[in-house]
């Protein structure tokens, strides 16, 4: 039975932007957005990765120095892993498998129109042509993704583009990166995977989730297996023990695991 997926709370969201905005002040290029676009690729990949390998992966040292007080330092990673777990919610593989045509991931992405670009423009951030080339719903959330992947990239191989399994997996990471690329390059890509189509940008952030949700599932798998273990044959009671005493088992090693 499928779980219904978690948002997050406005309290959530809000302490999750004061972290964001902290960690901002001390250094790192980082946004609500992005960080959570990051977090999607974590709990998208292979493997589990815990917060002290992702944190400073993410942060540089900037966490450490803008969380030095132990309160801090705990209300801040209780902000991160609360959106995790949302995430996590979300990204729920039984649920995935039961509706593999529903949207269940809900990324935090700012919405850009003329009118946003314009206040970025009037603000000095930008020029217009700047705010035009790069300012569009879903690239700080699919930089963030791309850039957990950088971060992680034994966990990410290339596709074997050979096989069919590998060219979907390409497609599917595409269809992420897609949300990044400035008009020119757009351009190309809507030829390749929307030909005769009017591509909207909703359309992109919505294949965008979906190509998360997908590789979610391709990494159960296709992810790295735990090693086997091999246990040798157990000598019997009246046999030498193996460690070369010259006792019988009984009387040597064995004694001791009975």
């Amino acid at each position: 039975m499928s779980r219904t997926a978690r948002n997050s709370t406005e309290a959530e969201l809000e302490a999750l932007e004061k972290v964001c905005d902290r960690l901002a002040g001390f250094g790192a290029d980082v946004s609500l957005e992005w960080v959570d676009g990051y977090i999607t690729a974590l709990l998208s990949g292979p493997r589990v990765i815990l917060p002290s390998e992702w944190l400073p992966a993410m942060f540089g040292d900037a966490f450490e120095r803008a969380f030095a007080d132990p309160v801090e330092v705990e209300q801040a990673m209780a902000a991160l892993i609360g959106r995790w777990n949302v995430v996590a919610s979300q990204l729920d593989p039984a649920s995935l498998v039961d509706d593999p045509e529903g949207l269940r991931l809900a990324p935090l992405m700012l919405s850009y129109d003329a009118a946003a670009r314009a206040e970025v423009v009037e603000g000095g951030h930008m020029t217009a042509e700047e705010a035009e080339e790069l300012l569009h719903t879903g690239a700080l959330w699919a930089e963030g993704f791309s850039e957990a992947i950088d971060a992680f990239a034994e966990d990410w191989p290339d596709p074997d583009l050979e096989t069919e399994e590998g060219r979907w997996y390409d497609d599917c990471l595409s269809r992420v990166l897609a949300l990044v690329l400035r008009p020119a390059d757009l351009a190309e890509h809507a030829k390749i995977y929307y030909p005769g189509e009017t591509l909207e940008r909703d359309q992109l952030v919505d294949d965008a989730c979906y190509a998360a949700q997908d590789l979610r599932l391709y990494w159960l798998d296709h992810g790295p297996k735990p090693a086997t273990r091999r246990v040798g044959a157990k000598p019997g009671r009246n046999d030498p023990c193996p460690c070369g005493s010259g006792k019988k088992f009984k009387k040597c090693h064995g004694a001791a695991a009975a």
